[in-house]
């Protein structure tokens, strides 16, 4: 009996592969940054506030964090975080999203709008093409692979996550996990909860397929307009989207190619008159859109009774505001916070140089992985964590009984910023950047290289192809 061995070589690529692949980040820059990758660093904060958010969220817990989520001085209550402005930094994770909304449409659209430009249709096709092949994939493998991992650890290590349902066995765990993703990754299925019962926090995943759809159809439509009918197409179908459907996540998404069609003429010096008009006013403009953006951005989201809005200190007179075809009123608020925010960035110098920083770049990096994880790990390790340090609620006094108040630090000082909410950081904030790391090496990257492959195999080019 012959005994297996492996080439010395492929065992030492092997090893290679492994130890880059589990290697602590770095977080050098790039060379030469890309035009557009301000957006990159803003997406990647924006990641960064729905982690912090959402930790805000669990840790004082489901009675409490409705002062993070009301506005200042609403039914007497009067708490630093709930500040105008200042709230963005504690529950600005609504406000984030609508930013990834805005910055996908804007991202999306970029070579689709220079080929239009050009007049490059043929090769506006062929990129269209290839872009909804490629869509569904790209942002379903990593989800995908992340929940299956997270679902399996409930059984394979028995861990206790307070948000979960478990099967009695992995094997109707499986089952129902796989019906679930399979409906839920769907987007033309009727009726069913919005939700992902393994991960929640993904209800985003499948309206960005649909805002992709919604721009590559849109470029598709408009590709042979016009530059002034385009414009007013775009504009018209923004239109719809907020004021006679409820369609503002959508909107969200056409705002930001719209945003991107408008850089593209300015470069060319092509803008509309009117537009071109404002250039010498534009730094009080765009500074004021900012103000304006992080004031909308901070809307309560405490309730969707647009009573409770007007009652709030600040907004009685922007309650008004809302159109009658949204329902729930903080998107309306969120579309014009994430529109002015994209706009002003690039036009505000200090503002575009942070979100270009080598943290913010690689924040952007990480940012689809870090929204994927940040959920689960804060599920199981941070729960008990803030568990041990004083923050356990009912259902943790019964289930992780063994860690409430382990290591007890104080919960006195400005509400969330108290030091036992602080301190479990030092140890959550670099774990979850490290498992989005290691996610973004075994999971995202592969979800944009795999695709790519697989749609140069099927063209039959006669072109030799490899696997990534």
């Amino acid at each position: 009996m012959t005994a297996l061995t492996i080439p010395s070589s492929t065992a030492s690529t092997l090893v290679n592969r492994l130890s880059n692949m589990f290697a602590m980040p770095s977080f050098d820059a790039p060379e030469k940054l890309r035009p557009t990758a301000y957006l990159d660093g803003l997406r990647g904060f924006a990641a960064f506030l729905v982690y912090w958010h959402h930790h805000e969220l669990w840790s004082h817990g489901l009675v409490r964090d409705a002062i993070f989520e009301q506005g200042y001085g609403f039914d007497g209550q009067h708490y630093f975080s709930a500040l105008p402005f200042v709230r963005n930094f504690f529950g600005g994770g609504h406000y984030a999203v609508a930013t990834f909304f805005v910055i996908s449409g804007y991202v999306l659209s970029v070579k689709p709008m220079r080929l239009i430009h050009a007049g490059e249709q043929e090769k506006l096709a062929d990129n269209l093409a290839s872009a909804l092949f490629r869509r569904w994939l790209r942002l379903f493998m990593p989800l995908i692979a992340t929940t299956f991992l997270f679902m399996t650890s409930w059984h394979a290590f028995g861990i206790w996550v307070d948000s979960a349902k478990p099967q009695s066995n992995y094997h109707d765990e499986f089952w129902w996990w796989y019906a679930e993703v399979k409906n839920f990754s769907f987007i033309y299925h009727l009726g069913g909860e919005p939700w992902l019962s393994y991960n929640f926090h993904l209800w985003s995943i499948p309206v960005e397929f649909k805002g992709s759809m919604v721009i590559y159809t849109s470029l598709l439509a408009f590709s042979r307009c016009t530059r002034k009918a385009r414009l007013w197409c775009q504009v018209a179908l923004i239109f719809y989207f907020v004021y006679i459907v409820d369609g503002t996540h959508y909107a969200l998404f056409s705002a930001g190619m719209l945003l991107n069609d408008l850089d593209l003429l300015a470069v060319k010096d092509d803008l509309p008159s009117f537009l071109a008009q404002l250039e010498p006013y534009s730094k009080h403009l765009f500074y004021s859109l900012f103000v304006v953006s992080f004031y909308l951005g901070g809307v309560p989201v405490h309730t969707k009774d647009i009573n409770d809005l007007a009652k709030t200190p600040g907004w009685y007179y922007l309650s008004f505001l809302k159109p009658q075809a949204v329902y729930d009123y903080k998107w309306f608020y969120l579309f014009w916070a994430g529109v002015f925010l994209v706009a002003s960035v690039p036009r505000i110098p200090w503002l575009k140089r942070f979100f270009e920083t080598h943290f913010c770049q690689y924040l952007g990096r990480i940012s689809f992985a870090l929204y994927l994880v940040h959920g689960p790990i804060l599920w199981t390790i941070g729960d008990r964590i803030y568990t041990a340090v004083g923050w356990a609620r009912e259902p943790q006094l019964t289930m992780l009984a063994n860690w409430v108040n382990k290591f007890p630090l104080p919960v006195a000082g400005p509400f969330g910023l108290e030091m036992a909410f602080l301190l479990p950081h030092i140890i959550l904030l670099p774990l979850t950047l490290y498992v989005a790391e290691i996610s973004t090496r075994l999971f995202d990257e592969p979800s944009v290289t795999f695709p790519n492959w697989l749609y140069k195999q099927v063209l039959g080019s006669g072109q030799s192809t490899r696997l990534p």
